[in-house]
């Protein structure tokens, strides 16, 4: 029955999930989507605190308690700037559990199989021919009656464990071999992320002495140590390919560019997702399994778009091959010419077409509010107002939909890259807020640029371009932008919220 009723639920949880999945694709289905996922995770949490093998009530209060509290915190103090990280952070964790996860599956089959083989020597079974001691049996043999109680006391975990058959265990010890590796790799992986994005380690891609060959032999030693461990079920070299996992996690993400961090940040959702498979199949966890296959999944196929979108091999993105160096780049001629707030009132009370292209800087300033008041303002005027968004915007998957939702946009002026970018040549005025690389020309005229033949907004081709920008930097990837330098194109210096704002009022 409590089987039955635990699956019953684990079934429910995982349709929700699916539909929290499903409903994430589209902006106003997303608040649903949201709750659909809540309602499953309390459903799946119930149901595995409820259900069989359940024990340690005090301590699971406590860990829940403590984690929402700090969940709580999280999610009212961290600006949207910093969700980024935050959710690199998150993966980390996700990560590190796995890893654990897999370490306590390996010592509870070392003790069960030590208990077992003990007992059947003192009972005189044979491996072959093991009798479980059933509440009945009475042993002479003190020894033989203590281990007796230890296995028919043994918690749920344990007991999956005592039942299984050696070919079994053997595909578990791979299973937890697994999840360990792909843990480790997201665990390391996912710091360096945070690293990166919160400003901590360098952005630019930097690698060791040996570059991919220091994967490729770490890789090497891993798959030595699934067979050795295979074979021999030590512990040693279950700790020797941790070892290397971390390092395969830490030097990946290490030697992938700035420019490449929305993509790392999807890459790593994925990575945690089949973390959390692996652990379903070592915990017998159905659930686990389903949820850690869709987050996989999707992660892997949002990834795949992104770098579609990059025109970018997955695969040599995930190995680190973007966002470096790649040769002497073409020197960028003429100077940047600055315009006030005046300026740019006068050219956009005159024009009739207007496209908005949000970028990172928006975030940081938290200017969405200003901007959504700009484009409600210019739309009572009757001009033709849009949005610009390209793939990678942000330093998140939809990072700049997020922001432009919470302000309140309407989502139908809020169009992708593909859907406008011919648009251009047609527009009055291009506004691009806060971005660097998604407006760069340089990714279609230089071939030794870090971004060369990543589809870029072609903004460049509007008869003019306003770029709200801080100074005259290179911005978070550190490539230089020929745009900035444009006949066309005016620097509208200043942090975005306060230029937006002082920009508002000439809006007549």
């Amino acid at each position: 029955m409590e089987y039955g009723f635990t699956t019953a639920a684990y079934v429910v949880a995982a349709i929700l999930f699916i539909l929290s999945l499903g409903g994430l694709s589209g902006q106003e289905s997303a608040k649903r989507a949201v709750w659909y996922g809540m309602a499953g995770m309390a459903l799946a949490v119930s149901a595995t605190l409820f259900g069989p093998g359940a024990g340690l009530w005090f301590l699971s209060l406590i860990l829940i308690a403590g984690g929402g509290v700090i969940g709580y915190q999280l999610a009212t103090k961290v600006q949207m700037t910093q969700m980024p990280e935050l959710v690199a952070a998150m993966h980390s964790l996700v990560g590190l559990a796995a890893v654990l996860v897999g370490f306590i599956a390996h010592f509870e089959i070392v003790r069960v199989a030590a208990l077992i083989a003990e007992f059947s020597a003192l009972g005189g079974f044979p491996p072959e021919a093991f009798v479980w001691p059933a509440a009945g049996m009475v042993f002479e043999n003190p020894r033989a009656a203590e281990l007796a109680t230890q296995l028919r006391n043994l918690g749920s975990f344990a007991s999956l464990i005592a039942q299984k058959t050696v070919v079994e265990i053997n595909i578990l010890r791979v299973e937890l071999f697994l999840g360990i590796f792909i843990g480790a790799i997201t665990f390391t992986g996912s710091v360096i992320a945070y690293g990166k994005l919160a400003g901590k380690v360098n952005t630019a891609a930097a690698k060791l002495p040996g570059g991919h060959m220091l994967n490729a032999g770490a890789a090497a030693v891993s798959v030595l140590c699934l067979i050795w461990y295979f074979n021999t079920g030590g512990f040693f070299p279950l700790f020797l390919m941790t070892l290397a996992a971390l390092f395969i996690g830490y030097h990946l993400i290490m030697g992938i560019g700035g420019a490449d961090m929305p993509v790392v940040v999807s890459m790593l959702n994925s990575y945690s997702g089949w973390a959390a498979a692996a652990i379903g199949f070592s915990l017998g966890n159905d659930l686990l399994i389903v949820v850690g296959a869709l987050v996989g999944s999707s992660g892997a196929i949002l990834s795949y778009i992104m770098c579609k979108a990059m025109n970018r091999s997955f695969v040599s993105v995930i190995l680190g091959g973007f966002g470096g160096p790649q040769g002497e780049q073409m020197a960028v001629e003429g100077e940047q010419i600055a315009i006030d707030s005046d300026g740019v009132a006068t050219a956009l009370n005159e024009a009739d077409s207007i496209i908005i292209i949000p970028g990172y800087g928006m975030a940081v300033a938290q200017a969405q509010s200003a901007v959504a008041e700009l484009t409600r303002k210019l739309r009572a005027k009757g001009k033709n107002v849009r949005f610009a968004i390209h793939p990678v915007a942000g330093r998140l998957p939809g990072h700049m939909n997020v922001l432009l939702a919470e302000a309140k946009v309407p989502y139908d002026i809020v169009m992708e890259m593909d859907e406008i970018n011919d648009d251009f040549p047609s527009t009055d005025v291009a506004i691009v807020i806060g971005s660097n690389d998604i407006v760069n020309p340089a990714a279609q005229d230089d071939p030794n640029s870090p971004i060369a033949g990543m589809p870029v907004l072609e903004c460049w081709k509007a008869k003019q371009v306003f770029v709200s920008k801080r100074g005259q930097g290179t911005g978070y990837s550190g490539i230089e932008n020929p745009l900035f330098y444009k006949e066309n194109t005016r620097m509208f210096y200043g942090d975005a919220k306060k230029s937006l704002d002082e920009l508002l009022p000439k809006i007549d």
